[in-house]
């Protein structure tokens, strides 16, 4: 049997998983952390967490992960001020000093220190600075408000009053009058959207006792928060301590700045100059510092990506160690890793390397291979380019469980064709191979971008998409369709025109064109008309079949639909019930390769009985159709298969004896049921059965039946031996449960049944969206853009070539083709896959600085 299906599946390298080996590690403390490192770069090992018990804080390395995570947020803290600076985080060309780890994080902290101190004295600086601005701008605008220029002048007091205490009485009177006013008064700045409420509050609080002055000075940097706002200065008088105490308080809430101005003249005058003076050394001054910080950050902005690579990597490490255990010596780490088989030599040579140059020991590690008793190993494919998308789309239904055939290798082929099937159209298929090739041009352009989240995926599938496109290609000249447009690639139409006049008018004269009673020539006679001159399209008896394809004549004429139903719905069920083969036949290979007979005999093969004596029978009849011309009813055929088993009528007979051998197809069907029902949970229990007698022996011999004997004489386990099968591992270990194993095989059964069925009809999909598309195509063609064009009016030509190539590309290149893949990608999950695939196993994550650089990017 193994010869006679052996088609050279298991030379493939995705036909399997690679052969998993678990290894123990043994590594000197000393060169603990150069050997991981060293392993992190070829990234060929999973280290199996030892300490599972401790938490984060209880590991040996605990600190140090401490200490990354300390310099991971300085970096963070440089990258924020470099990117605030306008800078760019590009290392130079110049290779820079490589830094150990103590080294770095010393020289982190020392930057960090230097950083926020130069950071500190700038902020008092600016704040300094903008305040001076602000009392500049006070002493320039509040002067004029004490100008006297109207003929009234006040006395102002800044700090006594006499006269209307309470505060209650008009502020101010004119000098002329017998009583002479004495106010005192508050300058400052304010933001201008502030100054309408800052007023009401102030007239309210004061009882209309105040007079403010304001004058908008433009946008200036506010002290408190450094940010540039549009602000006025303004001056309010107002009489009385406890006024003043009132205005004091409402500029505090308003975050209004108040600076003092004195009403002197002169001494305004000199107060300007020496604030004047003040700001040119603040600038000269926050110039130098500007200046320093920025030679700062530029040297941090070289060498930050290689800091931060360098972190991130030690930080790895340190999390690998503490996954190791520590023998009571504390000399020794001890460590559990996976690894595939044929890299352990590679690993051992790096192991040895990594010895070579530590500069604590000389001692190497030692590598030994480890027992993994009932552990499952993890699941590891070496994919490439190409075939990583579609391991990507089988592996989003599940990973595969270890060494379990992967269908992967026939998604690589039948995904595109089925997606082909329901998209095809040779325009639409060639506008997708240009978006794949321009996609494969810029390939290593693009791999070194930083693209979105959609651009990720599609140049992700880039040789999916290729596929796609190029199947679709075939299938559009196989449906003869371009754009909905019928093709002469390979010739006219077979069929001619029979019974026209002698006579017919071509378009331009007379011609003739044959005999009354025989058939016109395709090339003076165009068939489209020949219903109109009293001819009927008949197919020639010597005729050949069309080349390739669907004759060009079916497209536009009123039994187009009828017949593009009827055989897109026969391919459908043709492609389906072969694809479910295939499932089928992957389930013979996977008990092969885990020797499960068992499974094999009361599996696999009433599955294909079951199947095929009834839908492949179906199968079969369709063929047969297409080949002898039959006008067998096919729906009626398999009703009354079921309903009247051995009743045959004119309608449904497609040869002789159909009816008997339709009873013993039916009849055998129905006995794989309790074929696959019964027999194996029966035999489990046999098994089960005579293994504990053995076990009763040895321990009556013995006395003892240690933990070990007991895994010598169990059988195989469960994950290799049963997962061929759908049994899941139920009785092939120590507990044994029938109930549960007769529970599991009878939902299995019933599965596969009612599957068997609705499977089948799940692939009319091929059907449904194939028409559909086309459907969609036609009408977009023919209502929009060629009825523009018989407007004769080039703006309508214009207006409906853009909203066809809009409703092109929009509707049938992007909704209509994801709608494809969607619905093709559900074949394989559910109608194919779930006939041998059991997806249960977990992913190969070996310890690499490859998959911690990309998180950096």
């Amino acid at each position: 049997m193994a010869k006679l299906l052996d088609f050279g599946f298991e030379n493939i390298d995705l036909w399997r998983s690679e052969e998993m080996q678990l290894v123990q590690l043994m590594i000197p403390s000393e060169s603990a952390h150069d050997t991981v490192y060293a392993l992190g770069e070829i990234g060929l090992l999973q280290f199996k967490d030892l300490n599972g018990d401790k938490s984060a804080f209880q590991r040996t390395f605990a600190s140090q992960v401490k200490r990354c995570d300390e310099m991971a947020r300085r970096l963070r803290f440089f990258h924020e001020q470099v990117e605030k600076a306008g800078l760019s985080v590009k290392a130079e060309a110049i290779q820079t000093k490589t830094y150990q780890f103590d080294e770095l994080e010393a020289k982190l902290e020392e930057l960090e220190k230097e950083l926020v101190e130069t950071n500190g004295n700038m902020e008092r600086l600016q704040r300094s600075y903008a305040e001076l601005v602000e009392l500049q701008l006070v002493l320039e605008k509040a002067g004029v408000f004490f100008d006297s220029k109207s003929g009234q002048r006040f006395e102002v007091v800044p700090e006594s009053f006499s006269g209307y205490g309470d505060g209650e009485s008009p502020l101010l009177e004119a000098v002329g009058g017998d009583k002479v006013a004495k106010v005192g008064f508050v300058a400052g700045t304010i933001q201008q959207d502030k100054i309408n409420s800052f007023e009401r509050l102030l007239f309210r609080a004061t009882r209309g006792n105040m007079y403010l002055r304001t004058v908008s000075v433009g946008t200036i940097r506010d002290p408190a928060t450094g940010d540039e706002v549009e602000k006025s200065v303004f001056v309010v008088f107002f009489a009385g301590d406890r006024a003043r105490a009132k205005v004091n308080k409402i500029c505090e809430v308003y975050n209004a700045n108040r600076y003092p101005f004195p009403e002197e003249v002169a001494r305004q005058h000199q107060m300007h100059a020496e604030v004047t003076a003040r700001l040119r050394e603040l600038s000269t001054t926050i110039d130098a510092g500007d200046l320093h910080r920025t030679t700062v950050l530029q040297g941090a902005a070289t060498n930050l990506d290689q800091w931060t690579t360098l972190v991130r990597r030690e930080k790895a490490v340190y999390h690998t160690l503490n996954k190791f255990s520590l023998d009571t010596s504390r000399k020794v780490l001890v460590a559990e890793a996976w690894v595939p088989a044929e890299a352990r030599a590679r690993v051992a040579e790096t192991l040895r390397a990594a010895a070579e140059a530590s500069h604590n020991t000389g001692v190497s590690a030692v590598l030994q291979p480890m027992h993994a008793g009932g552990e499952a190993p993890p699941t590891y494919f070496a994919t490439n380019k190409f075939t990583a998308c579609f391991q990507n789309i089988v592996s989003a239904y599940g990973v595969a469980r270890y060494r379990e055939v992967n269908p992967t290798v026939f998604t690589i082929m039948t995904f595109p064709f089925l997606f082909a099937v329901m998209f095809g159209d040779f325009g639409h298929g060639f506008l997708m191979l240009l978006f794949a090739a321009v996609l494969l041009w810029n390939e290593k352009k693009m791999s070194k971008m930083q693209l979105d989240d959609m651009t990720v995926m599609a140049f992700g599938g880039r040789y999916c998409i290729l596929l796609m496109a190029i199947f679709s290609i075939f299938t559009g000249a196989l449906y003869n369709e371009f754009f909905s447009i019928p093709m002469a690639i390979f010739g006219d139409t077979r069929f001619k025109c029979w019974g026209v006049a002698d006579k017919v008018w071509n378009g331009t004269a007379a011609v003739t064109v044959g005999q009354i009673d025989g058939f016109a020539s395709n090339k003076d006679f165009d068939i489209r008309n020949c219903k109109t001159w009293g001819g009927r399209v008949l197919w020639p008896g010597d005729a050949v079949p069309y080349v390739f394809g669907i004759d060009p004549i079916w497209h536009g004429r009123k039994t187009e639909l009828p017949f593009l139903n009827s055989f897109k719905m026969k391919m459908s069920i043709v492609m389906g019930v072969l694809h479910m083969d295939f499932g089928i036949i992957n389930c013979l290979y996977n008990n092969m390769f885990f020797r499960d007979t068992v499974s094999t005999l009361f599996e696999f093969i009433p599955q294909m009985i079951f199947l095929n004596f009834i839908f492949g029978y179906l199968s079969i009849l369709i063929v047969a159709k297409w080949c002898t011309g039959s006008t067998a009813d096919l729906y009626h055929v398999m009703i009354n298969m079921f309903l009247s088993p051995g009743s045959m009528d004119d309608q449904g007979r497609v040869f002789n004896g159909q009816g008997g051998l339709q009873v013993f197809l039916l009849l055998i069907a129905f006995i794989m049921v309790p074929t696959m029902l019964l027999p194996k949970p029966l035999i489990l229990k046999k098994r089960h059965e005579q293994m504990q007698r053995e076990r009763g022996a040895v321990e009556m011999a013995h006395g003892t039946f240690s933990h070990d004997d007991e895994e010598g004489h169990a059988p195989a386990p469960a994950p290799a031996h049963g997962a061929g099968g759908h049994d899941g591992g139920h009785g092939h270990g120590d507990h044994f449960d029938f109930g549960e194993i007769m529970v599991h095989q009878m939902i299995h059964t019933i599965e596969f049944i009612l599957g068997a069925v609705s499977n089948t009809a799940s692939y009319l999909r091929l059907w449904a969206l194939s028409l559909a598309h086309s459907q969609l195509s036609s009408v977009f063609f023919d209502r929009v853009l060629m009825m523009a064009m018989s407007m004769n009016s080039i703006g309508a030509i214009f207006i409906g070539f853009f909203v066809f190539a809009c409703a092109t590309l929009g509707v049938l290149m992007v909704m209509e083709s994801l709608s494809a893949f969607l619905h093709a990608m559900r074949l394989h999950w559910v109608e194919f896959q779930n006939k041998f695939y059991r997806g249960d196993g977990y992913q190969f994550t070996p310890f690499t600085f490859d998959a911690h650089d990309k998180e950096e990017h």
